[in-house]
């Protein structure tokens, strides 16, 4: 922008009876207690969970218990083995498009079956269910790596002499898994058709896949109304299960319709009018819109949740390649269609789209929310303010959206500082990160059309002066710093709602063909940080934001110049320039003046160590761009972390970005997005309580 199986379900009585059918992903409605929430310094230490030659002698009994763990043999004979971890060498690949086995993936899966002769394995007894590509140093080659899916019915049927070896088959962790049932998801349309059709009494058990276009309608009396309030990736997913359940749903959008975004984006760049309502950050699709379209995620890319999220953006026009792709990305010109063909189905369900129109308080009664108060957002004295009833608020603003943080506390809504990065961002040639990463294989590239893809790098480094040989007073910084939101192929853009401040960010189009590579370079600041400045509160975060981004434009120069400086003359305190995609100009300027020391430190610290894993990181030809601060939220809004409704007040449910849960187009506070947007429609409710259009087009902005 970014439905497991343990979904969240709020009070917003929309009844639905136990699931009848164990194939959707959904609940019983009535589920066990739930454990209570683990702490956050738990589920760290579970991510960076010791793996190899690290772990502990119980660790490795343990594992090997499960490795050793057999399946009865007629179970072998049935559903699906999952093979994973197939490498096969770039040369013999046919390239990062092709999706389809191979002759060389082939003779992979004859290895693990111990099949002897490859060409005898029919092709269409499998399928891949996901391809990466591995061009670390470690290897003797770089490789595509595979996952597959082996029908053994059709196997058998095809080649019947595999019997006897499909018989020997074990399940190894990590390597290859037996499923009785191919772990096939519908997208999130299909999924709630199915399950209403169930709970109406229309279909059996079975389920059916139905035709898209038609949703479950509630009598009009008992329809629940629900303002949304965003149209991000959190208010689109939400808007289209409330809608898809049969709710009323208004969706409520300060910004413009994709196509005037465009438009507005492009004045930007060409004649540096800024729109204060309708810009990167604002309007149809979130400040994700002009972004890159990422959609990595952490939570597990072939779970059943994942998958629903992502066939539902291929249902909209995304390509399908990114249900297989180890690093799914969209690119902001297919963003644009998909986003489009999204709104059309929404108002074809009956929601109500409200573009320009923004949030400017709430309706509260009884220490319930009541409806919300709208206006023009062109009219910045609202003098034509509205209200509008609703049974419920979902609020999924964007971080951008300070103003919503103040209405909030107007009303005594808990806020709470919340930890969040802020640095620069380093622009390469992306043919120097070719170079670095993939060595006498970076001519394969050819800008995003060859057989390997643009390379990119994600760096993580925590940072102790102890731990590094520098002169920038060792013992006194300890952070981390990270590389973030890597665009290969991409530019620098603006990302500013305020002509006094100056936020930049990264993006690219699906090619990655741009001569630039750019990420975020940023270091993890917290209520220390805002202390020393003396900010405080529970906006401390805001302000701390705030205070650099005034820095930068003042940096700059102003007119959205943006203050740069190379990678070797921040590291040694100097100043000159290199050419820079960024479009609104740039001024040479020190940016190691810009932070606090232990933040320039912590970035310079990190300069060096990451050049270790990455020879010529460090480079003149590599500029740094200030300001980078708005990487997630600097505030969250508590919620119930079963019911996601708020806290402080009943009707109220923060979600995504703005509220401090989410990271990324699939990703929610280590959930999908949608999957927690399809929690908030599946509890009991009653309402007592992207085409190609002419001129609609991505404006080509950044012809580099």
């Amino acid at each position: 922008m970014s439905i497991t199986s343990n979904c969240k379900l709020i009070p917003l009585h929309l009844s639905l009876l136990p699931n009848p059918n164990p194939k959707l992903p959904f609940p019983n409605p009535n589920p066990p207690p739930l454990s209570p929430p683990k702490l956050l310094s738990i589920r760290c230490a579970k991510r960076a969970q010791r793996t190899g030659k690290y772990r502990y002698p119980s660790e490795k009994k343990k594992l090997k218990s499960r490795q050793q763990t057999q399946i009865d043999v007629p179970q072998k004979f049935e559903g699906f083995w999952r093979p994973s971890k197939l490498g096969v060498s770039v040369h013999r690949d046919r390239g990062k498009d092709f999706l389809d086995v191979s002759d060389a993936l082939l003779e992979e899966i004859a290895k693990v079956l111990e099949f002897p002769v490859a060409s005898m394995l029919p092709p269409e007894a499998f399928s891949v269910v996901r391809k990466s590509f591995d061009a670390r140093k470690l290897l003797k080659e770089p490789k595509f790596v595979y996952t597959v899916d082996m029908d053994v019915i059709k196997l058998l049927d095809l080649e019947p002499r595999t019997w006897d070896f499909i018989s020997q088959l074990e399940p190894k962790v990590g390597l290859i898994e037996h499923m009785l049932d191919e772990r096939v998801s519908g997208d999130i349309i299909n999924v709630i058709h199915d399950y209403r059709r169930i709970y109406n009494g229309v279909v059996s058990n079975e389920g059916v896949h139905i035709q898209l276009g038609e949703s479950f309608k509630y009598p009009a009396s008992k329809k629940p109304k629900v303002a949304i309030v965003g149209s991000g990736p959190s208010g689109l997913f939400a808007s289209l299960v409330f809608a898809e359940l049969g709710a009323d749903v208004t969706l409520i959008e300060r910004g413009q319709a994709v196509e005037q975004k465009g438009r507005d984006i492009g004045a930007l760049v060409v004649r540096r009018i800024l729109q204060l309502e309708s810009n990167f950050c604002f309007g149809e699709g979130g400040a994700g819109t002009w972004s890159d379209g990422k959609l990595v995620t952490r939570i597990g890319r072939n779970s059943g949740s994942v998958l629903a999220v992502m066939k539902t953006l291929v249902h909209f026009g995304a390509p399908r390649n990114i249900l297989v792709d180890g690093k799914p990305h969209l690119g902001t010109d297919r963003l644009v269609p998909l986003l489009r063909n999204f709104r059309r189905h929404l108002q074809g369900l009956g929601v109500n789209i409200r573009f320009g129109t923004r949030i400017d308080d709430l309706l509260v009664e009884n220490g319930s929310v009541v409806g919300v108060k709208i206006s023009d957002s062109s009219n910045n004295l609202k003098f034509d303010s509205q209200k509008l009833g609703c049974d419920a608020v979902v609020l999924a603003v964007g971080h951008s959206a300070r103003d919503i943080y103040q209405m909030l506390l107007s009303h005594d809504i808990n806020l709470c500082p919340k930890d969040f990065s802020v640095g620069l961002r380093i622009e390469h040639p992306q043919e120097l990160i070719n170079s670095i990463q993939y060595s006498g294989l970076a001519t394969e590239v050819r800008s995003g059309r060859g057989k390997v893809p643009v390379a990119d790098y994600k760096v993580v480094k925590y940072i102790n002066g102890n731990d590094v040989d520098t002169t920038f007073n060792p013992g006194t910084v300890r952070c981390g710093c990270y590389s973030f939101c890597m665009c290969p192929g991409g530019q620098v853009v603006l990302t500013s709602t305020n002509p006094s401040e100056l936020c930049i960010n990264g993006m690219s189009f699906s090619r990655c063909a741009s001569k630039w590579a750019n990420a975020a370079l940023v270091v993890t600041v917290s209520s220390k940080d805002f202390d020393a400045l003396n900010f405080r509160g529970p906006l401390a975060g805001v302000e701390f934001q705030r205070e650099f981004e005034r820095r930068a434009a003042t940096m700059g120069g102003g007119n959205f110049a943006v203050p740069v400086q190379t990678v070797t003359d921040f590291w040694k305190i100097r100043a000159s320039v290199p050419p820079s995609s960024y479009r609104l100009g740039v001024k040479v300027a020190s940016l190691h003046e810009l932070f606090p020391n232990n933040i320039t430190e912590a970035l310079q610290n990190s300069l060096s160590m990451f050049d270790k894993e990455l020879p010529g990181f460090i480079s003149s030809n590599a500029l740094l761009h200030g300001v980078e601060r708005r990487t997630s939220s600097p505030v969250q809004i508590p919620h119930n972390t079963d019911t996601y409704e708020s806290t402080s007040l009943k009707g109220l449910y923060p979600v995504g970005e703005g509220a401090g849960y989410a990271g990324g187009i699939l990703k929610g506070d280590d959930e999908p997005t949608s999957d927690t947007l399809l929690g908030l429609a599946l509890e009991d409710t009653d309402a007592e309580t992207k085409s190609s259009d002419s001129d609609d087009s991505v404006p080509d902005l950044y012809p580099l």
